[in-house]
């Protein structure tokens, strides 16, 4: 089982539990959206000692955490899950780490991200106008679908611009994604 050297940053315990079925790592918990003071020291202090990787539920509360430790560890690394791989088995349950298969979890843990405040804009608010993955019909769903293939999470149409240029992500990497999307649209 891969060791991973990072300490993740996780929602809950059980996110532990289903992570430790897929690779060998140490985990934080935050226990919810509201991260204690005591809870984020202890986050800062692991990125120091041997770097963290933030890996929350891909919905509203995953993302509010994300933000929350992402601004106490600008240096962190992120992971992301893809909506389809958190569903629960039953219906009515919420999305989350819980209910990804290891395979999904080894899948998100080998495309880590850094963010980046100095990186170059690479990709323009025109270059995603023009893709139509803002302001207009089916925007929402190109950028889920994006989101995905690029591995970045969901992102709405005012943060895109900001994540895509955070990551690092290439002019290249962008259009191979876009023609994915593209390609599924005229499938239907």
């Amino acid at each position: 089982m891969k060791k991973i050297k990072e300490v993740l940053v996780v929602e809950g315990k059980d996110d532990t539990k289903q992570i430790n079925r897929a690779v060998n790592a140490d985990t934080i918990e935050t226990r919810g959206s509201a991260i204690d003071e005591d809870t984020l020291a202890l986050i800062e202090k692991l990125a120091d000692q041997r770097g963290i990787i933030i890996f929350t539920d891909p919905d509203f509360s995953g993302e509010k955490i994300r933000k929350i430790v992402a601004e106490a560890v600008p240096n962190a690394k992120h992971a992301f899950l893809p909506k389809a791989e958190g569903r629960p088995d039953k219906a009515g349950g919420s999305l989350g780490v819980e209910h990804a298969s290891p395979e999904a979890i080894r899948a998100a843990l080998s495309h880590v991200y850094t963010e980046t405040t100095a990186a170059p804009t690479l990709i323009t608010h025109e270059d995603l106008l023009a893709a139509g993955l803002i302001g207009g019909p089916g925007a929402k769903e190109r950028r889920e679908q994006l989101g995905e293939l690029l591995q970045i999470g969901y992102i709405n149409g005012k943060q895109l611009e900001k994540r895509l240029r955070m990551f690092g992500i290439q002019p290249a990497d962008f259009a191979a994604a876009l023609k994915q999307v593209r390609a599924k649209e005229e499938d239907k």
